[in-house]
């Protein structure tokens, strides 16, 4: 079985980085990791985290795992719908609310404050360490808008299992999540009129039991 990787956490740079408007991250790890065949034994849901910060590189290559570009033409890591980019990944930490820029591999502070516990029903939202929020742009899909939801929700949901993958091999927890306050939320983020949270996904450390 391949060894899963050695995060440093909690260090002073992570602290650093977090104050800024922008973070660059680390360039991703492509190579290597746990053999897919195990990840998949391997892969649950998990809804008991401590509260403990996700380390810079390994947030890095969770995000260019869930849908980070790995073809030169721009292409990604999970499909999406008719070929065209309709996602946007938001993450929500304990020092605010950020937007995944997959084409610089970047995130962008789109506000501070720790708005964690807003982005679900369930008490251990709050808790772990970051909560990706998928949000779709309702504007760019020619389909009546009745339909959109439906096709967001499969651009989600391949999202969601590469993310569910990334972290059985990483030894991370994760759960994808329907149970959520949708309009409250929108309002939180902020998003434009055709804009819509389609699903969330909590990932952070399990409680050890």
């Amino acid at each position: 079985m391949a060894q899963q990787r050695q995060y440093k956490v909690g260090t002073q740079l992570d602290k650093r980085v977090h104050q800024s408007s922008v973070i660059m991250l680390p360039p991703p790890q492509k190579d290597g990791g746990m053999p897919l065949l195990t990840a998949l034994r391997l892969r649950r849901s998990t809804r008991d985290y401590i509260d403990r910060p996700i380390p810079l590189q390994a947030l890095s290559d969770l995000l260019w795992a869930a849908f980070g570009i790995n073809r030169s033409n721009g292409d990604r890591t999970a499909p999406y719908w008719r070929h065209v980019m309709v996602m946007d990944i938001y993450l929500v930490m304990e020092d605010g609310v950020w937007l995944y820029e997959p084409k610089m591999h970047q995130l962008q502070r789109c506000m501070l404050g720790d708005f964690r516990a807003a982005t679900g029903l369930q008490e251990f939202v709050g808790i772990a360490a970051l909560n990706l929020i998928y949000v779709a742009h309702g504007e760019r899909m020619d389909v009546p808008p009745q339909e959109r939801r439906l096709y967001a929700a499969a651009d989600a949901g391949f999202i969601g299992q590469n993310v569910y993958l990334y972290c059985a091999s990483e030894g991370l927890a994760t759960v994808f999540r329907g149970a959520l306050d949708y309009q409250r939320l929108g309002e939180i983020l902020n998003l434009p009129d055709q804009a819509f949270v389609v699903f969330a996904q909590t990932v952070g450390c399990a409680k050890p039991h």
